[in-house]
């Protein structure tokens, strides 16, 4: 047997690790370069565009209102108690407000059914009588001249009196020529009608004019102290809506504490917190509202039929007007409005004193 060779030795080749090192480090950067490259884009997504933060803020607007309407709904009792004290402070000012427009509507057909007389003097003919009218008619605050003459006046007496048989014995006819006026009443009546009365009397022709002012001014002066009670009214009923929403949220504040601290904790703003009680009271004033044209309507319809029975034993057309589809919606906004500031009003009060520490 040959005996075996020793194999030799493997020497390490310096330039192969030489080599092995350099690519390492040819290598290392060009894994770094892409980190570098990430790192980078990375800061770039980072900035929020405008678009974006009007979307986180619209999409918290319509969570928060979403979540206080089913939180109200999760104590149906309570809020339902709360609805109803707001409706019925609601309904008082705007029934009142309704009762004082159909008054204005029965005070506007008296006013539209006063007449001036105005008697003209004996020796007045015709033609005179006839240019007086058609003069007096083109004023802006008359609505109608109607001309009677003498002749017609008698019998229209004669008529209506029931002493027809006397009258024809008279030597000659008594009555003057009058000039019916019918007067276009503005706001302030009584000042359109004194005036229109000075006016009309101021003329040569006319001997005396007629007219009785009292229950104008009665009706006037009447419609005025309705209106200001009306108002009021609704402002103290208004005050009362304002408090009660104010407690109501600030009971709520109360049962969140907790919440609202550890919220402003983690760094949310004001606005934020205070987003979620203002729609509470924004639902709170649409929900009394709502109930407030309920009522009303059930109870202008329970007073409907009455009303209507005692206008034609008066042979009157008159019906008793409640609210419209228009004026119901302004009530329920209105009613929302000032829930709305009830909140806002509340919130600003007490989250002020609730900090972190």
């Amino acid at each position: 047997m040959k005996p075996q060779r020793p194999k030799p030795e493997r020497r390490p080749n310096r330039m192969g690790a030489t080599a092995n090192r350099s690519e390492r480090t040819v290598r290392e950067p060009v894994r770094a370069e892409p980190r570098a490259a990430a790192r980078s884009q990375g800061a770039v997504q980072s900035k929020t565009s405008w678009r974006d933060k009007l979307d986180a803020w619209s999409a918290h607007h319509s969570n928060s209102a979403i979540e206080s309407l089913l939180r109200l709904l999760e104590t149906p009792l309570q809020s339902l108690m709360t609805w109803l004290v707001i409706a019925i402070a609601v309904a008082l000012p705007a029934a009142l407000f309704v009762v004082f427009s159909n008054v204005q509507q029965i005070g506007q057909t008296w006013q539209d059914s006063s007449q001036i007389s105005v008697f003209l003097k004996k020796d007045t003919n015709s033609n005179q009588a006839q240019d007086l009218r058609g003069r007096w008619a083109q004023r802006p605050d008359v609505a109608l001249a109607t001309y009677v003459s003498p002749e017609q006046a008698l019998d229209e007496f004669k008529r209506g009196s029931g002493l027809g048989e006397l009258a024809n014995h008279l030597d000659e006819n008594p009555l003057p020529a009058v000039i019916l006026i019918k007067p276009r009443i503005g706001g302030n009546a009584p000042d359109v009608l004194n005036s229109l009365q000075q006016a009309l009397i101021a003329d040569p022709l006319v001997a005396d004019v007629r007219l009785d002012m009292l229950w104008v001014k009665r009706l006037h002066q009447f419609i005025t102290i309705a209106e200001r009670l009306v108002v009021a009214l609704a402002g103290l009923l208004a005050l009362g809506v304002l408090l009660v929403i104010g407690n109501t949220i600030r009971m709520a504040i109360e049962n969140r504490r907790d919440e609202i601290l550890v919220v402003k904790l983690v760094g949310a703003t004001d606005a934020y917190v205070r987003r979620p009680f203002l729609y509470t009271g924004l639902w709170y004033g649409v929900g009394g509202g709502i109930l407030a044209v309920i009522l009303l309507a059930i109870g202008f319809w329970w007073l409907s039929v009455p009303v209507t029975q005692l206008a034609d034993l008066y042979q009157s057309s008159f019906r008793l007007q409640g609210l419209n589809f228009i004026e119901s919606l302004q009530l329920v906004l209105i009613a929302g409005l000032t829930g709305l500031l009830g909140a806002w009003i509340a919130v600003a009060r007490h989250l002020y004193l609730i900090q972190p520490r």
